[in-house]
């Protein structure tokens, strides 16, 4: 399953509208996903590769908005 690059931004995007727990929701969801991935296809796969950024996004998101709420 592949992605855009503009479908990976706007994923994104939609997590800087979610709110905490549909956003740590969301981190979950990605990084069960990375791991069924990674354990098919390797660490290195494009696939893989692709949910760690894309969780890497989400983590960074919430760590910036529970910044903000202190």
């Amino acid at each position: 399953m592949k992605t855009s690059r503009m479908e990976e931004r706007v994923g994104v995007v939609v997590a800087c509208l979610l709110t905490k727990v549909q956003l740590l929701d969301r981190i979950e969801g990605v990084r069960e996903r990375m791991i069924i991935v990674a354990e098919s296809q390797g660490l290195t796969s494009e696939e893989s590769l692709k949910l760690s950024h894309e969780l890497d996004e989400l983590i960074n998101t919430y760590h910036k908005q529970n910044a903000n709420q202190k």
